[in-house]
């Protein structure tokens, strides 16, 4: 199969972390014998870029055949559903999408796609629209395991003597970073060992490591759709303290070392300090069902009824390129 996905988040020398999760699930695909090529549409780096996509869509359809064309976010969707000649899926990545004009726009362009997929249930609710399909991003469990704590800190420059918590990703209002410092502080009034780390905009094969050198993961954020940190860190067996965001309380289901908090610094404290007593998880066995090929699958489910319902087959091609134009 042919297919271009269209993206305002991709890897890039700037931002290395941004869209890591679309990038896995491209080269899953390439991995499954399909050709896909990337057409980046770097809009959170200037907005302009949104509108310019629209003539670089056209000149890559004029001279490239795809099957279809996988957008991902609300704006690289509208740019998608900028042409007709070929199929549009869209995926919408979690909630921080469903309010305001961007939550509007969603709600607009689902039922003029041919194919869109939510990240969570409680996505699905939001976006309202029930052909929709639930599919989270899954997670790389070969590249995400549980390692030796001495060896990733070493690897990290960090001290092998302190508890270290952890936080992994961008540091947007909604994450709530300041709590999370405020909340480490109180826990050092007790236990002066202990130590916030962020590892921001890092490159996604460095995350692991991080992961590996942490005692435990904080995310406290105001909503979440399925965050892929949140799965990544219980497939290293990580403790986590977290908010009930998105999918989160499914992802814990009640396995010992998850701590679900609601937004108080002393109580995010307090379920610190016992994520840090408690030691390695099995959250791997948790979350083993999401993993990254599971996520493929779907996803290449949701391809073959798009294309039947267009009256095609489904044919296979040679692995894709990236391109930048």
């Amino acid at each position: 199969m042919n297919v271009l996905v269209l993206t305002n988040m991709w890897p890039n020398p700037q931002a290395p972390a941004s869209g890591t999760f679309v990038h896995e699930q491209v080269e899953g695909l390439r991995r499954r014998g399909n050709h896909v090529d990337v057409l980046f549409v770097d809009g959170p780096a200037n907005r302009l870029n949104y509108p310019l996509g629209y003539p670089r869509l056209w000149r890559r359809l004029s001279t490239q055949h795809y099957d279809l064309v996988h957008a991902h976010y609300v704006y690289s969707g509208l740019i998608a559903r900028g042409q007709g000649q070929l199929p549009v899926v869209v995926s919408f990545h979690g909630a921080g999408e469903m309010v305001g004009v961007e939550g509007r726009l969603c709600r607009w362009l689902a039922p003029r796609v041919d194919g869109c997929t939510v990240t969570s249930p409680e996505h699905y609710q939001q976006l309202g629209y029930s052909p929709a399909r639930v599919v989270p991003c899954g997670v790389d469990l070969g590249l995400f395991q549980p390692g030796d704590r001495q060896t990733a800190r070493q690897r990290l420059g960090l001290a092998l003597d302190k508890q270290f918590v952890l936080f992994c990703g961008h540091p947007r209002p909604e994450k709530r970073v300041p709590l999370i410092e405020a909340a480490v502080r109180r826990l050092q009034t007790e236990r002066p060992a202990v130590e916030l780390i962020k590892a921001i905009n890092r490159p996604h094969a460095e995350v692991p490591v991080w992961m590996q050198a942490a005692d435990a993961l904080v995310l406290v954020s105001d909503f979440e759709g399925s965050p892929v940190v949140i799965k990544e860190a219980m497939a290293c067996n990580l403790p986590i303290v977290a908010t009930p965001a998105g999918d989160i309380p499914a992802l814990f289901g009640g396995s010992p070392g998850h701590f679900l908090v609601r937004q108080n610094e002393a109580e995010i404290a307090a379920a610190l300090g016992w994520a840090l007593n408690h030691g390695p998880t099995t959250g791997r066995e948790a979350i083993a069902r999401l993993s990254l090929s599971a996520t493929v699958d779907a996803v290449l489910r949701l391809y073959q009824d798009v294309l039947e319902g267009h009256g095609r087959r489904l044919p296979r091609a040679d692995k894709g390129v990236e391109l930048s134009g």
